[in-house]
């Protein structure tokens, strides 16, 4: 418990004496601060205060077609997730896991492990993430720790927000991390192999043979047409897509699945189902890795939570549209994107991808200019890479006329 015993005087003298301060006063005298008043008016009645909320927030520009991806998708939500997941047995401030009361919650984190793993090929799936970036930096983590090898592999192509997560969690581990457009003929120093399908730039690749780890970072979404990647040891990925609205960016939910054998490394928690002394079926955790439950040196990942709301939303989203309505809004969103894409070339701008699920990368001679354009007529064209590409993604979302209008401004 050393950890957590307060400094003595000494101890608060010596640290003093390493930054020249010779008091406590000393030391937060250095940091300005700056006093100002708040202008906030005179008070007003519940009735005024909404009239003025909803008067500023007509200021907001709403009303954008919008073709940006990146991880963020703009998708369709059937109306009744929100009315089950605002329930209060489930809207609450923490995750409740205790099995005498959360019953129902627990359910809900064993159906969407049990969609994942069948979503992604795998054999079990832990009960969700902060969201794809830690989900990738934690099943690096996770293979150091298989493999016993402290260098990861991981290909340049990713998304570059994640990029900066594992960069961060790998520094932090003292892991080794190299990247790569093309695998190397030898990756037995390696813990693993590391792969975005569909990479950020859209491009769907056939999964590499690996003699370490192979994981793969999946898009959910695209696995409505595409085939699971059963060839990974590990799969990882964001689950923003289902049933989650864009907002400004979060909160999202990651996933962690990977193959039976390498259970007792996966962090986070796992549901399960058994049957009680009555025979009735039954909920609990069965493994909890976190170091709120075992000891913290056994602990695989200083995860404190899995995302349970909207994990919820997700397995909600799977229940109401269904494994054909799943299909469908893929094979939609395929459909438009390409046709989008040939629409472009057909501009004279040229598509940089040969494989592609919804999303895909053109070149332009000027992206400022060609985006600004669009934004003008109230349409976010996609999302600049660099001043001569911009990453394009469609959803079902989108309809023709969109389309033509995209098309026609350009």
């Amino acid at each position: 418990m050393n950890n957590f015993i307060a400094l003595n005087d000494e101890q608060r003298q010596e640290m003093l004496d390493t930054v020249s301060c010779n008091t406590i006063e000393d030391l937060f005298n250095q940091i300005p601060i700056k006093v100002q008043e708040f202008k906030l008016g005179n008070p007003l009645s519940e009735l005024e205060t909404t009239r003025k909320i909803k008067s500023m927030s007509k200021k907001n520009n709403t009303d954008y077609v919008t073709f940006l991806g990146g991880g963020v998708y703009k998708k369709f939500i059937p109306a009744a997730i929100a009315q089950v997941a605002q329930r209060f047995e489930f809207l609450t401030a923490y995750t409740p896991y205790q099995p005498e009361i959360s019953q129902g919650t627990l359910q809900v984190m064993y159906e969407f492990q049990s969609m994942i793993c069948r979503l992604t090929g795998m054999d079990v799936s832990n009960a969700s993430m902060y969201d794809a970036a830690s989900a990738c930096a934690e099943a690096l983590s996770m293979s150091v720790r298989i493999k016993k090898k402290n260098k990861v592999l991981v290909s340049s192509n990713f998304n570059p927000e994640y990029k900066e997560v594992i960069k961060t969690y790998m520094w932090a581990a003292n892991i080794e991390v190299d990247w790569f457009e093309e695998i190397p003929k030898s990756v037995e120093d390696y813990s693993a192999v590391l792969i975005q399908n569909p990479d950020f730039y859209g491009e769907i690749t056939k999964l590499p043979s690996v003699e370490t780890l192979l994981i793969v970072c999946t898009r959910l979404s695209s696995l409505s047409i595409l085939k699971p990647p059963v060839e990974a040891d590990i799969v990882v990925g964001d689950i923003q897509e289902l049933g989650i609205p864009m907002e400004f960016g979060g909160p999202h939910a990651g996933f962690i699945a990977c193959k039976d054998k390498y259970v007792r490394q996966l962090p986070g928690r796992i549901a399960g189902r058994t049957l009680d002394a009555a025979g009735n079926q039954a909920f609990t955790l069965t493994l909890q890795t976190r170091e709120q439950h075992i000891r913290r040196e056994k602990a695989t990942s200083n995860i404190c939570s899995n995302q349970a709301l909207i994990a919820l939303c997700a397995t909600l989203y799977l229940s109401l549209v269904g494994e054909k309505g799943f299909r469908e809004t893929g094979v939609l969103s395929n459909n438009l994107a390409h046709e989008l894409s040939k629409k472009l070339e057909e501009k004279g701008f040229k598509t940089l991808n040969k494989n592609f699920f919804s999303e895909f990368t053109i070149e332009v001679p000027n992206s400022d200019e060609f985006l600004n354009k669009l934004k003008e007529n109230n349409i976010i064209g996609g999302l600049k890479i660099d001043d001569n590409r911009i990453l394009v993604s469609v959803t079902e979302m989108n309809t023709k006329e969109e389309i033509d209008t995209y098309i026609n401004l350009v």
